[in-house]
C-alpha cells in the first residue's frame, strides 16, 4: 500500500524544473548547496584577502579593514555570478538583480562569520602578511564560513531562492 506523503510527492515531481530541485534526494541537494557555497566563497575569499592584504598594507584600523575586506567580498562575489549569468546571455542590469537575489545573504553569512573569526583570533588582525598567524587565521575563519554557510544556502536552494535563480540560466 503506497502511502499518501509519497503520492504527493510523486505529483510534484511532474511540475516545473525547479519543483524537482525541491525534492532531490539529500546527496544532490547538499552537493548543490556545498558548490553554490564554494563559488560564493571563491568570490568572498578573493574579495577578503585582497581586503586584509591593502588595509594591513596602508596600515588602516582594523575596522576599516573589515569595512574594505567585505566591501571587496560582496564585488568580487557577485562578479563571479555575474560572470557566468551575463556568458549566458542575459542583459546587464538583469544579472545584477539574479547577482543580488543568488548572493546576498550567502554572502552577508560568509562575512559576518569570516570576520567575527579575524576579529575574535587575538592578534590575527595586527599579524603581518608575513605572519603565519594572519594567514592561518583567514584560512579558518574562510573554512568555518564555508561550512556554517553551505546550510544556510541548501535552505535557500530548496526553496528555489538563493543560487536556485542562477541555475536558470545555466
Amino acid at each position: 500500500m503506497t502511502h499518501p506523503a509519497h503520492d504527493h510527492g510523486a505529483h510534484h515531481h511532474a511540475g516545473p524544473h525547479h519543483e524537482g530541485h525541491r525534492h532531490a534526494p539529500a546527496g544532490a541537494s547538499w552537493r548543490t548547496a556545498a558548490q553554490a557555497t564554494l563559488h560564493c566563497l571563491t568570490g568572498c575569499a578573493i574579495g577578503e584577502v585582497l581586503g586584509m592584504v591593502v588595509g594591513t598594507a596602508a596600515g588602516l584600523h582594523n575596522a576599516a579593514t573589515v569595512v574594505v575586506s567585505i566591501a571587496l567580498a560582496f564585488v568580487f562575489g557577485y562578479a563571479l555570478t555575474m560572470r557566468g549569468v551575463l556568458r549566458a546571455g542575459v542583459p546587464l542590469r538583469q544579472a545584477l538583480k539574479v547577482a543580488l537575489a543568488a548572493d546576498t545573504v550567502s554572502i552577508a553569512v560568509m562575512e559576518l562569520i569570516d570576520n567575527t573569526v579575524m576579529v575574535g583570533v587575538p592578534g590575527a588582525m595586527d599579524a603581518g602578511l608575513a605572519d603565519a598567524l594572519f594567514w592561518v587565521s583567514l584560512v579558518l575563519s574562510l573554512a568555518l564560513a564555508f561550512v556554517l554557510t553551505t546550510p544556510v544556502n541548501r535552505w535557500m536552494i530548496g526553496r528555489g531562492k538563493g543560487h536556485a535563480v542562477v541555475h536558470a540560466y545555466h
